[in-house]
């Protein structure tokens, strides 16, 4: 009787190490989410430039990223990744904010000069997109709106995650 006790007390502080590993391992896998509407805070431990998609960042993070989210990709410009010079304008972002005031519009600038990544783009150009949302049917939405306006004929969804290295 004594031996069955000793081996239920083990098993149970096993499964509750397991557990906690298993808690520990999704809390480091656990990814920012994103601040896509400019007229709500966002709650967040990072200065970001009002140029950038800002996201929730815990204090003392020093390399972090996004879940999954779409973009409505408007404008692409550069033709090397040695244009950091070209980037589309800080006046062009605020002009196509206008016309989405809910969904943030954000631009890419070099990697040299930028802390910020953008996964799912090149390199070699600089980009503007709009904050689309995390699910498909929120991004066709977005993107029914940006066609609507006429300024932006070739805009098209892509899915994306956005973070940051602070080492």
């Amino acid at each position: 009787m004594f031996k069955v006790l000793v081996l239920i007390a083990v098993c149970a502080v096993t499964i509750d190490v397991a557990r906690g590993h298993a808690g520990a391992a999704r809390q480091r896998n656990r990814r920012a989410s994103v601040c896509g509407n400019p007229k709500v805070a966002c709650k967040t431990s990072v200065t970001f430039q009002p140029f950038d998609l800002p996201f929730r960042v815990p204090k003392d993070a020093v390399i972090y990223d996004t879940e999954l989210f779409y973009a409505v990709m408007l404008k692409s410009v550069g033709k090397s990744d040695q244009d950091c010079e070209v980037f589309v304008p800080e006046s062009e972002r605020l002009a196509a904010q206008s016309l989405f005031p809910t969904n943030k519009v954000f631009t890419s600038r070099c990697a040299d000069v930028e802390t910020l990544f953008y996964s799912n783009t090149s390199s070699q150009h600089r980009f503007m997109a709009v904050y689309a949302g995390s699910t498909l049917a929120e991004a066709r939405s977005v993107l029914a709106a940006v066609k609507k306006t006429g300024k932006f004929p070739d805009a098209g969804i892509r899915r994306m995650r956005t973070g940051f290295n602070g080492t």
